[in-house]
């Protein structure tokens, strides 16, 4: 399992590179967030909702009620532009973070 430390930095850019694929509904993100970790990120929806909402509020997601296949209603959630623009920046953070921790991890590239 990751840490919960961990697992709160990276919901924003996870949330953002799975809406990014297309428009959702909140419990399938947590569906795709189990799916695609194999199981080691375990998003509750009381984790997930509460970022849905800050993340709409700052304007990088939209959300709109809308009925299912099933006929449930459902609240979607799509990227803004400057979702776009956000998750862009995320990406560009959290690559130099893994670069710099491959490197660390393997000394004798780090110190080359």
């Amino acid at each position: 399992m990751v840490s919960k430390n961990l697992m709160a930095a990276s919901t924003k850019p996870l949330i953002l590179a799975i809406l990014a694929r297309g428009e959702i509904y909140g419990y399938q993100i947590i569906q795709t967030v189990t799916q695609l970790s194999g199981g080691t990120l375990d998003w509750a929806e009381g984790m997930l909702y509460p970022v849905l909402h800050r993340l709409e509020k700052e304007g990088f997601i939209q959300s709109q009620w809308k009925f299912s296949d099933n006929g449930r209603k459902r609240k979607y959630y799509r990227l803004t532009d400057l979702g776009r623009a956000e998750l862009k920046k995320e990406k560009q953070e959290w690559t130099s973070v893994h670069t710099l921790l491959s490197g660390l991890w393997e000394p004798s590239r780090a110190f080359d």
